[in-house]
């Protein structure tokens, strides 16, 4: 894609519509045109536009990095060709942006979070790449810093695709159940908005080597399931993440940014 170009998608009224900056835009499309994020795309429900950073590279080669002030290893990405890209992005649609840079410095990603981004008109993931990016740019920017866990990944490529495909299963009508996102690990439930972990499922047959689906789920007592999934969803939780059921855990809402 070329800085002239048309953006990828439809760019279908009130959808939500997704902008990537990223250096390698062709591994975006394989991911983002299968599953539940392509047919919510053929839906009309998402759209997204990827821009490669290097069309606004402002030298013969296209480059987008050099080495970093102070030495050390590793290049970083340069102010200009990210700035560039970002005010080109912005000017391609008239609603508000929400800019996201996808680093493992950021704040942990949450299903608060996704809800939160979820409901925005348009957002924009700064994919970056190599040592990271030139500070300056970022701080002019302004972005919501987001991490997707304590590890470190080669670039912000794949976090951004997570990030998408979390935030499009939210949108009314991208999932074929309309309480399949609401009964997902992490999402909000019961009184308290409790957020707790999935509960175990089970399929035919009814018996597997010897191992039997529990007798509460084939009951027909819609009730009595009710009450032993949340059971399981509250034992669950304290045996694997009992930090979730703190006072300050991540079933509260993190602060509006």
């Amino acid at each position: 894609m070329s800085a002239q170009s048309a953006p990828v998608g439809a760019n279908h009224p009130g959808s939500l519509r997704i902008d990537v900056l990223t250096i390698f835009p062709d591994i975006f499309e394989p991911v983002l045109g299968s599953s539940i994020v392509g047919r919510a795309r053929s839906a009309g429900l998402v759209d997204w536009a990827i821009t490669d950073i290097r069309d606004f590279a402002d030298n013969k080669h296209q480059k987008v990095d050099d080495r970093p002030f102070g030495g050390g290893p590793g290049m970083v990405m340069m102010c200009q060709p990210i700035w560039d890209a970002v005010q080109w992005a912005q000017s391609q649609d008239e609603r508000p942006v929400t800019a996201v840079h996808l680093t493992p410095q950021g704040e942990p990603c949450t299903q608060a979070i996704i809800e939160e981004l979820a409901a925005k008109p348009r957002l924009l993931l700064l994919a970056g790449h190599y040592e990271g990016i030139d500070q300056r740019v970022i701080d002019r920017i302004e972005p919501r810093e987001i991490s997707i866990g304590d590890f470190v990944l080669s670039g912000g490529e794949l976090p951004a695709m997570c990030l998408i495909d979390a935030v499009v299963r939210l949108l009314p009508g991208a999932l074929g159940h309309e309480d399949s996102a609401s009964e997902d690990s992490f999402s909000p439930m019961g009184e308290g908005d409790e957020r707790l972990l999935d509960c175990p499922h089970y399929t035919r047959p009814r018996v597997w080597e010897g191992r039997e689906v529990p007798g509460v789920l084939t009951s027909g007592d819609h009730g009595k399931v009710a009450d032993w999934r949340h059971e399981q969803k509250l034992a669950r939780t304290k045996d694997r993440r009992p930090d979730l059921l703190e006072p300050d855990s991540l079933k509260n809402d993190p602060p509006q940014t």
